[in-house]
């Protein structure tokens, strides 16, 4: 299913550049609403930060099965686009629902079916992504979607500041009005994003035999031993990876209001984009083995450095090197997942890898809620602190390149 486009547009083809800026309204939109959302439910709603941890976590862990079975059915149809289009809009049509959510359990609803739509899009996008790009630049066009889809981030929440600032200016703790104007600007973007996807992003359709032949292959067992090493040591990084509404908890914690926490997170974000597009880069002349080590030890220092923060500029240098963690990894790593397996896999590959991704974020999140209430917030981050190292350190041994 290779169908790198010659034309270039800076530096990638048509469908990557595309791609990116359909990522960018996208995140536009989810960061507005949803980087406040463990704020609503816990100043407006008085939800726990077990029952958040539940939310975050079974939202993402939900719709691992979608990915999987979306993954394979694009390898099996020969079509990538049509999947991906349907994620992004049932996504889109969730986020206005939760202007009426006023308690936790409509909330959960919601976000199960948001993440849902995550999970029909993650695994075609980025074998449409990946199949859309050279084999010698694939960190590149990885680098470069995941720099648009973060900077859309940046964009995002620099208008949910602007508009906590216009409702409640520095108040500590977020109000229901602030939340539900987030919901409805946010929701612009995303209606934007489904629109060009659907104009601008194209493929070539794979013929019947060579259909077939790809469903048919699209098995675990198909996979060699490498790739399923790699699936176990992302469940075992990601179950000390529970979700990024507790870094925000713990910047409250600290005594931050809403409006510099978010500044905070658009520091990260900044941060994360600048590096992206140079990371994706420098993988495809070194490696990508060594960028990927580099950014786990990173985010193994990060949550160590969260369980000791104690003032608000410690956590000014947390939120940047969480960004650098991203920056290196992120895009790295799917780029990483092309590399180890072959084009006609593509789909069920990232299927599996989003699955595991998903599966393991259930217990992480809730893991670390548990350990928040029953011991300390500190312990929450010590616990992804010592998996993340031991993570990276089974990467560094076990994986070759």
């Amino acid at each position: 299913m290779e169908q790198a486009d010659r034309t270039k547009v800076l530096g990638v083809s048509r469908n990557v550049f595309f791609l990116g800026w359909v990522s960018f309204l996208t995140d536009v939109s989810s960061e507005m609403i949803f980087n406040v959302l463990p704020l609503f439910l816990s100043n407006v709603l008085g939800v726990g930060t077990a029952f958040i941890g539940l939310i975050e976590g079974l939202g993402d862990s939900a719709a691992t099965i979608l990915k999987i079975v979306s993954g394979w059915f694009s390898d099996r149809m020969g079509k990538r686009k049509g999947l991906t289009t349907a994620g992004y809009a049932l996504s889109t049509l969730s986020k206005p629902f939760l202007y009426i959510a006023s308690a936790g359990w409509a909330v959960l609803v919601i976000r199960f079916i948001e993440r849902s739509g995550k999970g029909i899009r993650d695994s075609p996008r980025d074998a449409l992504l990946a199949d859309s790009t050279a084999s010698n630049a694939m960190g590149r066009s990885f680098g470069f979607h995941r720099a648009l889809d973060t900077f859309g981030a940046v964009v995002g929440i620099a208008g949910a500041i602007a508009i906590v600032f216009l409702i409640q200016e520095r108040e500590q703790l977020l109000s229901s009005n602030t939340f539900k104007m987030l919901v409805i600007i946010g929701t612009i973007p995303a209606v934007l994003s489904v629109l060009l996807l659907i104009f601008f992003v194209h493929e070539r359709r794979t013929s019947r035999p060579k259909r077939a032949e790809m469903g048919a292959l699209a098995t675990w067992r198909g996979f060699d031993l490498r790739f399923k090493l790699f699936l176990g040591i992302i469940v075992v990084f990601t179950l000390g990876k529970s979700t990024d509404a507790f870094m925000v908890l713990r910047a409250q914690d600290i005594g931050l209001s809403v409006f510099y926490i978010l500044l905070l997170l658009v520091l990260f974000n900044l941060v994360y984009a600048s590096i992206s597009f140079p990371s994706g880069i420098l993988s495809d002349r070194l490696g990508r083995k060594r960028v990927i080590v580099a950014g786990w030890s990173i985010y193994a220092l990060t949550y160590l450095g969260f369980a000791l923060a104690g003032a608000w500029w410690h956590l000014i240098l947390l939120f940047a090197l969480y960004g650098v963690y991203f920056g290196l990894a992120e895009g790295v790593t799917r780029a990483f997942v092309a590399d180890l397996v072959p084009v006609e896999r593509r789909g069920m590959a990232y299927g599996l890898y989003h699955g595991a991704v998903g599966f393991a974020l259930l217990p992480a999140s809730v893991i670390a809620g548990v350990l928040w209430q029953a011991i300390s917030p500190a312990a929450t981050f010590y616990f992804g602190a010592g998996m993340a190292a031991a993570a990276m350190l089974g990467f560094a041994l076990l994986i070759r390149e």
